[in-house]
Order: structure tokens, then sequence, then C-alpha cells
């Protein structure tokens, strides 16, 4: 499934309220826990990012560390 940064923050509203359900356009979805809709919005956040191409950064030091 394609996920929007709209499904992003109804997840995340949901989250705040502290509620397990969460409306995306025209369905509604019911989920068995704050855990799972946790998941979810993992799920979410990693598939927009990896759409985004970004997710990864590196860092390089070459130095004496001071």
């Amino acid at each position: 499934m394609a996920f929007s940064q709209a499904d992003l923050t109804a997840v995340e509203t949901a989250l705040a309220r502290g509620e397990r359900v969460v409306q995306y356009q025209d369905r509604r979805v019911e989920y068995r826990s704050v855990d799972e809709l946790m998941r979810v919005r993992n799920q979410i956040q990693h598939e927009l990012t990896r759409r985004a191409g970004g997710g990864y950064v590196r860092f390089y030091h070459a130095g004496k560390g001071f």
C-alpha cells in the first residue's frame, strides 16, 4: 500500500489523543492496541523516507579526535 503524509498525520493524531481508531480518506480502521498503531506509524515513516530517497546518514571522521 502506498502511504501519504496525510496517513502519517492521521496516525500521529490518533496516537497523541490516545485513540486506536484512524480515519483514512474513505475508510475507518480500528487497531488492536496502541503498540500496533505505533508499528504502523513506523512503517509509514519508513515508506515515506524511502520514497523520498533518504533514510541513511553517514558520518565520516578522519582526524585525531580532538
